[in-house]
């Protein structure tokens, strides 16, 4: 699973409809120039791709500022939300998922109805003690990652990486259930988006399809 594609579809839903460049500037103002593949390129290639798949609808709106085909505004339809929600769930449930794929589907969390958002990231728990479980009939934390000679040492990342995921994600539910953050159904949700005059301090600066 690609973050880029669940980043993409949450931020034109955010927008409604928008076009490239809002889309851009509204991953590198999360940061996800950072922490995902969400580069420019990127962006605009993911776009045009899920336009093409039925995910976005294209619009042509206005001629290009820089005198070249005209500017597209992208919406996302019922196909696209409903992948959005199904790229979000498995997000958030799967114990799989890299770090930039929790990412984005921590960003969306509040888009789930509270209750929901908890059962998927206890399953995320459920499945990060199950493989704990599975790499601890080979190997015996007690004893030390000597045990294995160097090759305990991976094992050991494993059982700390399932134990350091799993309290994250408890702490997380606790917070969640103890009625932190507006999720969907309960009012006014957060606003992530810039507005359209709204300066982006984490600009990577101008790219050729910005104007598209």
């Amino acid at each position: 699973m690609s973050a880029i594609r669940l980043l993409i579809l949450g931020a034109v839903r955010q927008h409604g409809r928008a076009h490239g460049y809002q889309v851009r500037n509204d991953l590198e103002f999360w940061g996800a120039h950072e922490w995902s593949n969400a580069k420019p390129g990127s962006i605009y290639h993911a776009l045009k791709q899920m336009a093409k798949q039925g995910l976005l609808v294209a619009h042509e709106v206005a001629p290009s500022t820089a005198g070249g085909p005209p500017r597209v505004e992208y919406e996302i339809n019922d196909k696209g939300t409903e992948e959005f929600f199904t790229l979000l769930r498995e997000a958030l449930s799967s114990h799989e998922q890299k770090t930039d794929v929790l990412s984005a589907g921590i960003g969306f969390i509040v888009d789930l109805p509270r209750d929901e958002a908890v059962a998927l990231l206890k399953e995320r728990i459920a499945g990060l003690e199950q493989w704990r479980s599975g790499v601890t009939e080979y190997y015996t934390p007690e004893d030390g990652p000597e045990q294995l000679g160097h090759i305990g040492e991976i094992m050991n990342l494993w059982v700390h990486s399932a134990d350091r995921g799993a309290e994250w994600t408890r702490g997380l539910i606790e917070r969640i259930e103890g009625g932190a953050y507006t999720f969907a159904g309960e009012g006014e949700p957060f606003v992530g988006v810039l507005a359209d005059d709204d300066p982006n301090p984490y600009t990577t600066g101008p790219h050729p399809e910005d104007n598209r």
